[in-house]
Order: structure tokens, then sequence, then C-alpha cells
């Protein structure tokens, strides 16, 4: 990936946030200088997005408070009506927290006796990224009732109880209307449940040199054509059909040709040059009347798909989508892998290795992707735990492939450590055959040139992109015949 292009996308883990803090103060930077940048970024938001009204600033006892404090002083001074409720005493705070408050000329009240009164507008100041235990109290117990009277709440770093680094919901967390939070994103603002409860989400610069960010060990990154782009297949003048790649799809019988003819068209748009089906005979005649572009090869056994994947021109395989869960599926998956032959392995070709898994990690050399959804994935690594980001990278390390855990949060994780987490997808993707299209996209772009990562997380994003373009009434039919990477 590309560092400068890659910049905006990246998304820092809690700590790694607060290393990028460590570092900028150590450059010279005052931590109140911070804080005041990060209140005034949350004061302006407010202010483009609403009139002025009654509001209700919830504030904690640690730094997200201080926020809260600058932020609150900020919209008095723009002749606001703000009240301050904050949780614990004044005299407690430390710190640039304590700084902030010092500067507040307003009342404070106790959240514990605080009530919402005419409150228009509540701003969610209590706890930031890395609260590391359930969200309860008081303080909870106002946001809820914010929430309950459907008020627009403004959350300062992530809402109250959501984890940073997993997304999960600690206890209870308001759905905040909008989230302004400081430097860049965290994975919890993209992994779900926490990305629900965000709402549009503003990254605010507050000082902090971009380098500090660029220079730490990053490893994590919103999905985006930046990451990708300059490195998407191009066809050239000189180069022909070939020089563009030649996907093999294996196809199950004739009653389970349809995921095969999905991934195979999507993997025609998608970059590669020629793609064939490789299907046992009784399915032949339904793919030969159905397909107009793609070939057909019928293989009877492990050993003619071996004997067509012979051929040095064919540079990308697909297996898995309705290929069955007998053993030859399993042969199959076992022989392709022999060859180092870029490689998606998804669906059937995962499950059957349900209680063996260890024997296909044995056998993944080349360069390959797994595309499992979640019931998928808990098959072949039951005993992972943690987060959806933790365990697709724990996946791709013990395994040796490409990750590419499906869902409205797919998160895509490489053995060395790099993962982006997709975050435009649609609720209406989630449509029988979308998973069989997605895998030929992925197919087509490794077929054409692609590393597994790269080809995964340009997928992830096309797929979800035509979704979006197409709108609620999509089939996975029009998924695979619309989807296009020169949209870029």
């Amino acid at each position: 990936m590309d560092a400068p292009a890659a910049s905006l996308q990246i998304l820092l883990s809690v700590e790694e946030m607060y290393a990028a803090d460590a570092a900028t103060i150590a450059q010279g930077v005052p931590g109140t200088q911070l804080m005041e940048a990060a209140g005034t970024a949350v004061a302006g938001e407010i202010r483009l997005h609403w009139s002025r009204r009654p509001t209700l600033m919830v504030c904690g006892p640690g730094n997200n408070g201080g926020d809260g404090f600058v932020a609150a002083r900020l919209l008095a001074e723009a002749g606001w009506p703000v009240r301050v409720a904050l949780l614990g005493s004044r005299e407690r705070l430390a710190g640039d927290a304590a700084l902030a408050a010092a500067r507040w000329q307003g009342p404070v009240e106790a959240v514990e006796s605080a009530a919402l009164g005419d409150a228009r507008l509540v701003v969610d100041a209590v706890f930031g990224a890395g609260l590391a235990r359930p969200f309860e109290g008081p303080a909870c117990r106002l946001l809820r009732e914010a929430e309950g009277r459907a008020l627009p709440i403004v959350a300062i770093d992530v809402p109250s109880g959501v984890d940073g680094n997993s997304g999960e919901v600690r206890g209870y967390a308001a759905h905040a209307t909008r989230t302004v939070t400081f430097v860049r994103k965290k994975p919890g603002h993209m992994l779900l449940p926490g990305r629900e409860r965000c709402g549009a989400i503003r990254v605010a610069e507050i000082g902090t040199p971009a380098a500090v960010a660029d220079n730490l060990p990053l490893r994590t990154w919103e999905n985006h054509p930046n990451l990708w782009r300059d490195r998407l297949p191009r066809p050239t003048t000189e180069g022909h059909k070939y020089t563009r790649g030649y996907a093999t799809v294996v196809s199950g019988g004739a009653a389970t040709t349809g995921a095969a003819r999905l991934a195979a068209e999507a993997a025609l748009r998608c970059g590669a040059g020629l793609v064939g089906i490789a299907c046992p005979p009784d399915a032949l005649a339904i793919i030969a009347a159905s397909t107009a572009a793609v070939m057909t090869n019928v293989v009877a056994s492990t050993a003619d798909l071996a004997a067509i994947l012979d051929d040095r021109r064919r540079t990308g395989v697909l297996l898995g989508p309705g290929n069955g869960l007998g053993g030859r599926t399993r042969d199959n998956v076992l022989a392709v892998l022999s060859l180092d032959k870029p490689t998606v392995l998804d669906a059937d070709a995962l499950t059957v290795f349900a209680e063996e898994p260890t024997r296909l990690f044995r056998a993944i050399r080349g360069p390959t992707l797994m595309t499992p959804h979640e019931g998928e994935f808990a098959r072949l690594f039951p005993e992972l735990r943690g987060s959806k980001l933790e365990r697709a990278r724990m996946a791709a390390r013990r395994s040796g492939a490409t990750v590419l855990l499906k869902g409205p949060d797919t998160v895509v994780a490489a053995p060395d450590g790099r993962a982006v987490i997709n975050g435009n997808a649609p609720p209406w993707l989630a449509t029988a055959g979308a998973g069989d299209v997605l895998a030929g996209c992925a197919l087509g772009l490794m077929t054409a040139g692609l590393p597994p990562f790269e080809a995964a997380a340009a997928a992830a994003w096309f797929h979800c992109r035509t979704a979006l373009d197409l709108g609620r009434s999509i089939t996975s039919e029009s998924l695979s015949k619309f989807i296009n990477i020169n949209i870029l």
C-alpha cells in the first residue's frame, strides 16, 4: 500500500491513539492545546448542524469530559444556553481536564441529580474509546433517557460504552446522531455493533502532526480505493486476453451450477481475460447453454481437474460455490493448492475441512484467499475468540491465507497482520448468491495479477458499491452483470 495515499484511511487502535497523543506532546504540543482543539471541533460540529438550543453537556472525569468542558464554554460564548453535568466531583478532576473545567464559568451539576429538563440536545462527553468496563450508573441512565426521548445526541470520540478497538457495546451505548472523533477513526467506529451507535462520524484534526500517525507501526485501515486503486489491472494496447489472466471456476453438479455461473461472470467483469468453468458431465449442457462468454471443461475426477490446470495460462482458480461436501471437493482443493496458483476458497471448499482444518492449512503454499461467512469461519476456527478484527487476523496468521470474513462489516486480514474493515455495505446486499459474486470478483482480480489481500479489499469495495448503485431490488444476477471495476 502507498502510505501517503492511504493516510486518511488509517484506523488507530486505542493504544495507538494514546501513543500518537504522547508523541505529539513530546514534540512540544501541550495537551491543553490538543484538548482545546478537540472541544473547538465539537462545538463547531454542533453549530454547523443545529440551531441555538438548550444543550446538556454530560461530562466524565477524564479527558473526554475535558473536551466537553471546552465545547460547553465555546457554545456558551456563542450565546447557547448550556448546562454541564459532571460524573464525579469537580475537585477530583486532574491534569488537562481540570484546567479545561476551570475555564468554564457556569455552574456544574452532579450527574447523579441532573435532569434533562428542557434540553433539546445532549452531548455525551462521558467516556472515550478506551472504556474497558460496562457503562452503567447515573450518566448511563441520563443518556438512556435522552435516547428514549429521541433527543439528538452528539458523542465525543465514541458513544460512551462502545469499545474503540472491537466495536463491542459494553453494557449500554446510546445511538448518537453524530460522533466527533480526532486524528483518525478507531476500529470500533467501523465494526458492529459500535458503528451503528456512532451515527455520522466526523474526524477532526486537532494539531497532531501527520507524521505521528503515519510513523506508527500501522496495521489497520478503512477499506477505500486509495489503498489499492493504483494496483488495479489496466488493459494495455500491447496486451491480449491471456495477459489479463485465465480464471477457472470449479462447478458442482447440474442442480448447483448457479453459484459457479455467478462467480464466472463476476470474474470476467473484474479483470480476467478468460474464464472457464470446470464442471462434471451432468452440468455441461446447463452451463454451456447459459454462459456465452465462459468456456466449459468437463472434469469427471480430480485427475481431470489437475490436468486442465496444468496449462500454465490458467492463472487463478475458485473452488467451493455449489461444489458439495463430499470427498471430491476435498480432493479437488488439495490438488489445486499443490499447484501454487492463485486460489480462492469459498463455501463448500471451506466447510468440507471442518473436521480437519489443519489439513487444509498445511496444504496452503501459494497465494490463497479464503472467503468465509461467520458460520464457515467458526467451523474452521472454533477456538478463536475476540473481536471480528482480531479473529480474522489470527485466522490469517494460522492458516497462511488471506481471510475475507464476510458480513456488513467485512474484515480482510493478511497473514502479515495487515487488515482492512469494509464500511460501504448496504443491508440489501444480504441476498442469495451475493457471496458467489464476491468470490468471483476476487478471483478475477487475483487472476489479473493482484495479490490476495489487495484483491480481496478491492472486491469487497466494488461488490458493495455496485449494490449501493443498483438499489434495494438487486439480485445476485444483477450484481454479477453490473459489477464494474472501471468506475474508478
